[in-house]
């Protein structure tokens, strides 16, 4: 038998719900093919069968949330025949799924769920927190009446086009006036009610999400030596190459070019150049990585989450930048796969991209270092003996574990990558 178990989307998510069974129990299923949905703070995806053979055993209801490396399902790969082709197989299936033991309601927040409403996916129980809404005024649609993530959108949408209704009076006190002779009543002027003060504070749980981003923060300063380092990088001649094929990248392929993939490309040469960068540190052992597999920092709604580019040595710049939007646009709308988000050996975080000059990013676990891009803008530059010239120049930061690496081997990677961009010939098309 081969134990399913709950994946890991991410170095800061603990748990997931199991949303929907793509197989029922005695169905054949092939190596790779999906089996089952899950839906997580980040990502909502299909997770593929780890083996070919029989979905033998359901062990996690759909809609349950279950911590990471929980066994779900099992396979046995000694089944040849396949039992859902058998007479009543179909029926036994969902009697099968039907007896799949209950999860205990997860405890959370009383605003969000209550005994009245099913198992709510983190990603849902994110969306009602955000906007104040109670789970008891929105119909499910889910399996098993189960609240989704188009629920709520739907109720939103809904909520938007029909007018607020008016926030009740706060009750008033009676006011006491003195009494007048009748002769000489005048009108009363109305007296100011009381104001209620406005709270000073507001206070809301952390998400799940936020929780592990910082745990893992705190773990990685912990953990690692971080020192930085700072290099200034003409980057014009990748800015004459990128001006010249913009238009016909844009064109061809339907995506931007940007300054990331020739940086990532640069990265990449020296990684390969400087291997103690693209290792890490077991105990007293230093794990040296044959594989190049660079990280992109991609900012999410109240996160983030760093998707890998594998093999990135191999990769054209055109092709870089292909997996750069295809991991950034799945990212965002919570797409990614499984093995999509491990098995990082070096990181790049661009924070550029939102006008920074630098910064010092922390290192992802268990990396040894992390390349920051600052904003490529134009300067005044001294160049040829004392002359100056308008430049495209950025600044880039190394955050290296000094556990590991010294400053003179940073130093050096930083050239490296320097060299390659500064003086860019590769054609890009």
């Amino acid at each position: 038998m081969i134990d399913v178990v709950m994946p890991q989307m991410g170095e800061s998510i603990v748990e997931g719900t199991l949303t929907k069974w793509l197989k029922k129990p005695g169905e054949r299923v092939e190596r790779d093919e999906p089996l089952f949905e899950i839906s997580t703070d980040k990502v909502d995806t299909e997770v593929p069968s780890p083996a070919a053979g029989t979905l033998a055993e359901v062990l996690v209801a759909e809609g349950q949330t279950v911590p990471i490396n929980t066994v779900v399902a099992r396979i046995d790969e000694a089944a040849v025949a396949d039992r859902a082709t058998q007479p009543g197989a179909e029926a036994a299936a969902a009697a099968a799924v039907e007896a799949a033991p209950k999860a205990a309601a997860e405890p959370a927040p009383a605003e969000v769920v209550s005994g009245e409403v099913g198992p709510l996916s983190p990603l849902v129980r994110r969306l009602l927190r955000e906007h104040n809404l109670d789970p008891r005024q929105i119909k499910g649609t889910g399996a098993g009446g189960r609240i989704t993530k188009q629920d709520v959108e739907a109720y939103l949408a809904a909520r938007g086009q029909a007018p607020a209704a008016p926030p009740p009076a706060p009750p008033s006190e009676p006011v006491a006036i003195a009494e007048e002779p009748a002769a000489a009543a005048a009108p009363a002027e109305a007296m100011p009610l009381p104001r209620a003060e406005a709270p000073k504070v507001r206070i809301e749980p952390m998400s799940i999400m936020r929780q592990k981003i910082a745990e893992h923060m705190i773990l990685s300063r912990r953990t690692s030596a971080h020192v930085t380092t700072f290099h200034r990088v003409d980057m014009t001649a990748v800015a004459r190459m990128r001006e010249r094929f913009k238009e016909q990248i844009q064109q061809r392929y339907g995506f931007s070019l940007t300054y990331l993939p020739f940086v990532t490309r640069a990265a990449a040469q020296a990684l390969r150049a400087f291997p103690l960068l693209n290792a890490s540190i077991d105990g007293t052992n230093i794990v040296y990585h044959n594989e190049i597999n660079i990280g992109i920092a991609v900012a999410l709604e109240g996160g983030l989450i760093v998707p890998v580019i594998r093999n990135a040595d191999e990769k054209s710049v055109i092709g870089l930048q292909r997996a750069i939007v295809d991991l950034a646009t799945r990212a965002r709308s919570r797409q990614l796969k499984p093995d999509e988000v491990h098995g990082g050996t070096f990181s790049i975080t661009n924070f550029g991209s939102y006008g920074s000059l630098t910064g010092t990013p922390i290192i992802n676990q268990p990396q040894v270092a992390i390349l920051g891009v600052g904003l490529v803008e134009k300067a005044p530059v001294v160049v040829d003996e004392d002359k100056i010239a308008i430049r495209s120049v950025c600044l880039m930061s190394l955050t290296f574990d000094h556990r590991l690496i010294d400053g003179a081997l940073a130093d050096q990677f930083m050239l490296k990558i320097k060299a390659v961009l500064e003086n860019w010939s590769e054609e890009v098309l």
